[in-house]
């Protein structure tokens, strides 16, 4: 039994891969998810849409794959990390829609903790800055906002997960309620050097220890589905937050290794080993997906609207009718004539971290065309995504890290090549995107195997990694760094207004 089962439930979409002991994929099945938005900064999800769609897309995977659940060794989860869901452990029912890790809505509340000076307190237990992008700021409005709630929670009638946790405990038929040091290192109440939920942090958000799940390593025996799910049991034995999983992924197991996920946002790590060690620039340091109990780090840029402009321009400016037309309406202009967009739709992440700040195009003239502004769109990814590399190379600068050498990419928007050379010329380094751009789902298999004994060691999970393009940067030093300030002029006009 050397296949594997990946239940990837991003932020878009969810998705389930069957991938032999190779890291090939076998089959792949996916549907899109609804994304709500009761009010401007607020994002949510339905649990139950989230946990059918990734139902549905397992039961798809394996059939297109010609396999029964017997045959499968090992199921992994990797889920969209700070998003969460907060339920009635009696019924399994969710008391709220999701709140999505891009919802603004705890921003005020992380105000006032930022104004007590109470940052370097998370940033030295929790390695993340305050801000409403993390769990804890939603989860206190949460409680708060539903009557009775945190009655409920401190009596241990609820239960709080991120969706790795809401979805195991549905595969479980509520037989386990669990998660692992990744996912728990992006709520802002774990502390990440002692591998366990903080009191004290729980205390500021006024959190019942009761609503939380047990943390594990990442490769884990996690139980099994229930039968009825796929026709038999499926062995559960890794979960892990998405971008961990990525890097897991793309086999950066080694301190210095870096990649970048082009998603709905974008989301650059570094691998420090047992180093965890804060960072001057803006980045978050952050657990990885860990085969133990003993802390590995890494240092995180995470940008918001990476890939998301994309579905703005089709579904909010109707210059597309579909994702897959940007690419050939920004190749028809030779550049973005002038014309940036900064994507702040909600706020700025690293290494800006301003929560207020909002979307804009400037350098618009009257030569301006709808296929200036998706190249501005497409442009805007790369643009982010270099200035978390700046960040990264500063940090790894005053610690005596040896300079990157090279990126390693992967998600949907790395399949566009335009895009990938764009980035390898304002980067100044090779761009580097593997046969397998799955890597997400890849890494949660692979944790998976590990547990399971389909593979015996890093080593092993290593040596299947194939790149299948590098791009090298073609343009001079001089013009990427003019590019790049035209784009952080941009940024300031964006904070300013």
């Amino acid at each position: 039994m050397s296949y594997l089962l990946a239940l990837d439930q991003g932020t878009s979409s969810s998705r389930a891969i069957v991938f032999d002991a190779r890291g090939t994929v076998v089959a792949m099945a996916q549907r899109e998810l609804t994304q709500h938005y009761p009010q401007p900064g607020w994002v949510e999800h339905d649990p139950m849409e989230i946990w059918q769609t990734q139902l549905d897309t397992a039961r798809e995977a394996l059939q297109r794959a010609g396999l029964k659940a017997t045959e499968v060794a090992g199921l992994g989860i990797t889920n969209q990390r700070e998003t969460f869901v907060l339920w009635d452990r009696r019924s399994g029912a969710p008391l709220h829609r999701a709140i999505v890790w891009q919802d603004r809505r705890g921003e005020s509340l992380c105000a006032g903790l930022r104004a007590q000076k109470l940052g370097p307190l998370f940033q030295h237990h929790t390695g993340l800055l305050i801000d409403a992008y993390f769990s804890a700021s939603k989860l206190q409005w949460l409680l708060d906002a539903l009557p009775g709630a945190r009655e409920r929670a401190a009596a241990g009638e609820l239960a709080f997960g991120t969706i790795d946790s809401w979805l195991l405990w549905k595969l479980t038929n509520g037989a386990v309620h669990a998660t692992d040091q990744s996912n728990a290192s992006r709520t802002l109440l774990f502390d990440i050097h002692e591998n366990r939920w903080d009191d004290k942090l729980l205390g500021i958000f006024k959190v019942p220890r009761e609503l939380l799940p047990e943390v594990h390593p990442s490769a884990w025996d996690y139980g099994q589905t229930a039968a009825e799910h796929f026709g038999a049991p499926i062995f559960i034995g890794g979960l892990a937050g998405d971008q961990q999983s990525a890097l897991f992924g793309q086999a950066c197991f080694e301190p210095g290794m870096a990649k970048n996920t082009y998603g709905t946002g974008c989301f650059m790590l570094m691998n420090t080993g047992a180093q965890g060690r804060a960072s001057a620039h803006g980045l978050l340091t952050t657990a990885t997906a860990q085969a133990t109990r003993v802390p590995e780090y890494a240092l995180e840029g995470a940008v918001f609207i990476g890939g998301a402009v994309v579905q703005w321009l089709r579904d909010g400016l109707g210059i597309i009718s579909a994702s897959s037309e940007v690419e050939a309406l920004a190749a028809s202009v030779p550049d973005a004539g002038g014309v940036v967009l900064v994507p702040a739709f909600t706020g700025l992440g690293a290494p800006y971290w301003n929560g207020e700040a909002r979307g804009t195009i400037t350098g618009l003239t009257r030569g301006s065309t709808r296929a200036h502004i998706a190249r501005a769109a497409v442009e805007s990814i790369a643009y982010q995504s270099t200035a978390l590399l700046g960040a990264m190379s500063a940090d790894a600068r005053a610690a005596g890290s040896a300079p990157l050498a090279e990126l390693r990419v992967d998600g949907g928007a790395s399949a566009n090549d335009a895009l990938m050379q764009f980035q390898a010329d304002l980067l100044g380094i090779a761009v580097v995107r593997p046969k397998v751009i799955e890597t997400t789902a890849l890494g949660a298999a692979q944790l998976a195997g590990l547990t399971v004994g389909v593979y015996k060691s890093h080593d092993e999970i290593a040596a299947h990694w194939q790149a299948a393009a590098r791009f090298e940067p073609r343009m001079s030093r001089d013009e990427a760094a003019t590019r790049m300030a035209a784009w952080e002029k941009a940024v300031r006009q964006t904070v300013a207004a």
